[in-house]
């Protein structure tokens, strides 16, 4: 079975994710050590925001509240946009990579876990958002990888069976999920060994 759609992750994949110091200055907002703050958004995020049960102001105020902090609007504001802003920096050497898949004759597709909040700018400003063939959302779908509806939709929307895509993703469980349907999953390192993994896959080059 041939190669038809080659798909990527977001975050850590087509962007860079944010750096450390972006998270402390979100924590100092918030008056909780970072480490509180990131075994916050571990447990919650996923389900609450990703889902699209939330927008970030809601996901903030929710995640601050089980820790005792109950911040103004004008924190939580702050915070939804600091959100937005972390996730902005691209890898240019992935979006090349993906323009090359693409323009080899495949399909190109994104599968992410996103919040609506950036999901909205990301439409907007992001190249491979508006270039992809397909691009599904998890706050759009209200399923999350690794749950078995985000797939079944991505494979719905490419047209495709699981044996004719690729898949990178940076979660060792996404791609787990993803083999067990009958995907072609890599865990993300980089450009270089995505395509190195790629060109394994649908030409047989080693």
């Amino acid at each position: 079975m041939s190669i038809k759609a080659v798909v990527f992750d977001f975050g850590n994949v087509i962007c860079f994710p944010p750096a450390p110091s972006y998270r402390e200055k979100m924590a100092a907002l918030t008056g909780l050590p970072l480490h509180t703050l990131d075994d916050l958004d571990r447990q919650y995020r996923g389900d609450l925001f990703d889902r699209g049960t939330l927008d970030a102001k809601g996901y903030y105020q929710f995640i601050l509240e089980k820790a005792g902090v109950f911040p103004g609007d004008a924190v939580l504001q702050e915070l939804a946009q600091r959100d937005v802003d972390g996730w902005k920096n691209m890898n240019g050497a992935t979006e090349a990579l993906m323009r090359e898949i693409q323009k080899e004759g495949f399909k190109l597709g994104i599968l992410s876990n996103m919040p609506r909040d950036f999901l909205a700018w990301g439409k907007d400003h992001i190249e491979a958002f508006r270039k992809a063939d397909v691009g599904i959302f998890s706050c759009e779908l209200g399923s999350v990888k690794p749950e078995t509806p985000i797939y079944e939709a991505l494979l719905a929307a490419l047209g495709c069976r699981a044996e004719e895509v690729v898949f990178f993703d940076d979660v060792q469980d996404n791609i787990d999920k993803a083999a067990a349907l009958g995907i072609h999953g890599f865990i993300w390192k980089d450009p270089e060994t995505a395509r190195q993994d790629f060109r394994s896959v649908a030409y047989g080059i080693a």
